[in-house]
């Protein structure tokens, strides 16, 4: 297997690759509503001779496809997300990613060489609100593969080094009303709870570590001022780069929320959302993808970014090792899940940061299956990572 070789059938599919990302982007469907997409990529996959499975996981809109050259070898990871944002469509490139996957995924195959190995596709459904990578991993998905590939559009070509571990909460606080001037004392303001949590987090600021993000938000209104309210609900979001220092806040924080009931004389309950984990950082992984990046001349290549949001394939990234590739397609500055973004998603540069990112990470593909020695190294690092940033 050659990169030549790779690269030219990446160039072969630039008509395919660029109609699919126009097609997905013109056709934006939101979380786990995303069948558009699914068969707009994996008709081409099986075009292409994948074995394809669709529902992945019990996701409906997920899917799973897989080629194998030979028996044993590494097993390659490519994943792809292409859910849109409700009210902006997509806004945040994930039309791009799956043209970028299988035409990398495609260019394997086509020029799979003597060695043996396989890729393993996975199509990941809404990440954007209900993690579907979390559920996927629920049934066991990803255990499969040896290292997870993935490509973002961005400002700058380059790729993380940290993601923010994250817990959320919505939390409604029960009361009773009353007239609050006739007979306030027969009343119990769940505002009052609500209020005395929002207080009690920002007491708690100076007591956790500095990398700690707390925020939250009144869900609903508590009604008129001249009645006491009965019902109010909050939504919590912390976030750490640790997911073992976020567990001890997330206790503390649990004790604010009891304590303000307590105060305010009201009972709550608490719903927890999704558990996002940190990723384990895999600097060797990282510089092999970024080597692959400078040799297709990829623009604007910046220096790994140390620090990022939360995501789902961090829980990925947790279990094993991964990394992804964010390619330049929008001006420096410019902020995803905005109406900018959403105008560049058909550009000349989002176009060509689709065939970038499948030759960037054919490449890397290429180097792991022609050289193991570079897996098992991947690897170690991961597991030594693990102990560290756990």
């Amino acid at each position: 297997m050659t990169k030549e070789a790779l690269f030219a059938c990446v160039e072969e599919q630039r008509a395919a690759l660029l109609s699919m990302a126009d097609d997905i982007y013109d056709h934006p469907e939101l979380g786990f509503q995303e069948f558009h997409a699914q068969k707009v990529l994996t008709n081409y996959l099986k075009d292409c001779g994948f074995q394809v499975e669709l529902g992945t996981g019990g996701v409906e809109t997920a899917f799973r496809a897989e080629f194998s050259n030979g028996q044993g070898g590494p097993r390659i990871g490519l994943l792809c997300e292409y859910d849109a944002l409700e009210g902006l469509g997509h806004a945040c490139g994930h039309h791009m990613q799956g043209p970028a996957i299988v035409g990398a995924a495609k260019a394997l195959k086509e020029h799979a060489g003597d060695k043996p190995f396989s890729v393993v596709v996975y199509g990941t459904p809404a990440e954007e609100t209900a993690h579907g990578k979390l559920r996927m991993l629920e049934q066991g998905c990803f255990q499969d593969i040896d290292v997870a590939l993935m490509m973002h559009g961005s400002p700058t070509t380059t790729v993380d080094v940290k993601s923010m571990a994250m817990s959320s909460f919505v939390v409604t606080f029960h009361g009773k009303k009353a007239h609050a001037a006739l007979k306030p004392e027969d009343g119990r303001s769940a505002l009052d709870g609500l209020l005395m949590a929002f207080n009690g987090i920002e007491f708690l600021r100076e007591h956790v570590p500095e990398d700690t993000r707390m925020h939250y938000t009144i869900l609903q209104s508590p009604g008129p001022a001249n009645v006491v309210p009965d019902t109010a609900a909050g939504k919590f979001m912390l976030r750490s780069y640790s997911r073992k220092s976020l567990d001890a806040v997330v206790e503390r924080f649990k004790e604010i929320i009891q304590g303000a009931a307590l105060i305010a004389g009201v009972t709550y309950d608490m719903k927890e959302g999704d558990r996002l984990t940190n990723k384990i950082p895999v600097l060797s992984l990282n510089r092999l993808i970024m080597e692959n990046a400078e040799l297709v001349h990829a623009p604007r290549i910046s220096p790994p970014r140390e620090k990022t949001g939360s995501s789902d394939f961090s829980n990925v990234m947790y279990q094993l090792p991964g990394s992804c590739i964010r390619v330049a397609m929008v001006p420096k500055g410019t902020s995803s899940h905005s109406l900018e973004f959403l105008n560049a998603g058909k550009g000349e540069e989002a176009h060509e940061a689709v065939l970038i990112a499948a030759k960037v990470l054919s490449g890397t593909a290429c180097d792991l299956t022609e050289n193991p020695v570079l897996l098992e190294e991947i690897q170690a690092e991961f597991r030594e990572n693990q102990e560290k940033h756990s």
